[in-house]
């Protein structure tokens, strides 16, 4: 059987290499590859997706012309740890970018958080450069802001953006200290040297990523080298900002002539790799961070259609994202793959195109997506939900079991925060945080993707489904490992700076009631 299954898996990678041109004498340089990661878009936000408006034309027809994933994956309902998880191919539990001081948290401002993304984890742009690839990076980083987490000392050759987020200011009373960077050069901050009208949503930061990309993309293709782009820009994070041309210009107000702006962006982009002839070298993937953020809805929030909650929870529509991978010539134009894909496996298949191999010193998450893109496999694999260091719920195929459910605090509800509004589910919307382990909640997501019916506990079919599901989470669990949690909170630090004996990661990284007092751990 051995012996069989490596032959069958011998036959698929000859596949998937004659596929990708390999196999011939003399062949040719990898593809490019184009990661565009979204902030805090939804799942409904396209109009590919259902979205009514039908305002991203260029959106539509990527997807037209190559393939679509409606049931794609973050690997967590927060910014940071699902950046983390594309770029090292890891769960946030595994790569640190978790939090183990309070149960199912998540947290990261850059005024507490003094963690980033360990030396130890290897980044997809370092391993890319084995394979000759140059890679920049545009946008929001967010996996450290302190000066060892830089993305040049990761593996990126470039880099415009800022460390973090622009929304702000975090106490409500002084503008937000986000720098904005060219490669090592703090060259600005948001709302200084690169405003952000808070009032009318002005700001041309898009267009000033366009633009980045675009030098890129030409600079790269006369030098003949193979690149990594990593589009990661933040124009529907709240506050919702666009340029001016497209401010007023959307069916759905402010939030609408942002992603109008994106989607005029990503047309741009894939004209122009069509333009210099170099479409069918290059795999471009569309895809965000976590669901939309319905806490700021409905002016400054999108869409997660028929999906429950959003960004912050592990519900569906926290955690399942617009997905689209075109690559002409090679993805057959109006594909629809209905295999369970996770932002992990961007990783994976990033350095299938590239001829690599993962990290053999480590579990790998991801999935190689490239023969499902390619050749129509379908894996059967698992999605874990992960909030914190909490293992929350687990997808597997058409059944997802909740081991516990949170939205946010009844102070915070109480509050007008509201991670679901409209959208109350009694017993599955709580606002405790309150534990299934014993009987999960069980919800089939094809007849049910609002996640409010779920299984009779004394049917068959939650039985068999319970049986199943308690195998996989037994797996995964005996043999995590999890790592040094890096967004334990350490100190009230502003940007780059700490309290005497905060400096070191190491001595805040401890549960609350052994922080020293100096390291001034907030409740």
């Amino acid at each position: 059987m051995a012996a069989s299954a490596a032959a069958t898996g011998g036959r698929q990678l000859l596949l998937v290499l004659s596929a990708l041109g390999l196999l011939a004498s003399g062949a040719p340089q990898p593809p490019n590859i184009v990661l565009m990661l979204m902030d805090d878009m939804g799942w409904g936000d396209l109009g590919v997706y259902g979205e009514p408006s039908r305002e991203t034309p260029n959106l539509d027809r990527m997807a037209a012309e190559g393939m679509l994933f409606p049931n794609f994956y973050s690997a967590n309902p927060l910014c940071s740890p699902s950046r983390a998880a594309l770029l090292t191919g890891r769960l946030p539990i595994r790569n640190g970018f978790y939090t183990s001081n309070a149960h199912a948290r998540n947290a990261y401002t850059p005024q507490e958080i003094m963690g980033g993304i360990p030396n130890s984890e290897h980044l997809l742009p370092e391993l890319l450069k084995k394979a000759g690839y140059t890679n920049k990076i545009v946008g929001k980083w967010h996996l450290g802001h302190r000066p060892q987490f830089h993305p040049l000392k990761h593996g990126f050759d470039e880099w415009f953006g800022s460390p973090n987020c622009h929304f702000g200011p975090y106490d409500n009373k002084v503008k937000p200290n986000i720098p904005v960077y060219r490669d090592w050069e703090m060259v600005g901050r948001f709302y200084e040297e690169f405003p952000i009208n808070l009032k009318t949503g002005e700001a041309n930061l898009t267009q000033l990523y366009l633009q980045e990309a675009l030098d890129f993309i030409r600079t790269q293709h006369a030098r003949q080298s193979p690149f990594f782009l990593y589009w990661a820009i933040d124009a529907t994070h709240a506050p919702v900002y666009a340029s001016r041309p497209f401010l007023g210009t959307s069916l759905r107000g402010r939030y609408g002539d942002a992603v109008r702006e994106i989607d005029d962006s990503v047309g741009k982009i894939l004209s122009l790799l069509q333009n210099l002839g170099i479409s069918k070298n290059t795999f471009v993937f569309f895809t965000s961070d976590n669901g939309a953020a319905l806490v700021s809805a409905p002016k400054q929030g999108g869409s997660n259609g028929p999906f429950l909650c959003g960004k912050q929870t592990t519900f569906e529509g926290g955690m399942r994202e617009p997905a689209i991978a075109w690559w002409p010539g090679h993805i057959a134009a109006g594909q629809v793959s209905h295999q369970l894909g996770s932002i992990m496996d961007l990783f994976t298949t990033s350095l299938s195109l590239a001829g690599l191999k993962p990290p053999s010193d480590r579990v790998i998450d991801g999935l190689d997506l490239l023969p499902n893109m390619l050749q129509g496999h379908t894996m059967d694999r698992p999605i874990f939900y992960y909030r914190g260091n909490t293992l929350m719920a687990v997808t597997l195929g058409q059944y997802k079991a909740h081991f516990w459910t949170w939205t946010n605090s009844w102070e915070e509800f109480r509050q007008g925060i509201d991670f679901c509004p409209g959208q109350n589910v009694s017993g599955v919307t709580t606002h405790t945080q309150e534990e299934h382990t014993e009987l999960p909640l069980i919800f089939h997501l094809g007849r049910d993707p609002g996640e409010r019916f779920p299984l009779s506990f004394a049917s068959d079919e939650y039985q068999d489904v319970l049986s199943r599901m308690t195998q996989v989470v037994q797996r995964h669990q005996k043999s995590l490992v999890p790592g040094q949690p890096q967004l334990n909170v350490c100190s009230q630090a502003v940007m780059n700076w700490a309290p005497p004996g905060c400096e070191k990661l190491g001595k805040c990284l401890t549960p609350p009631e052994s922080v020293p007092e100096k390291c001034s751990w907030p409740h």
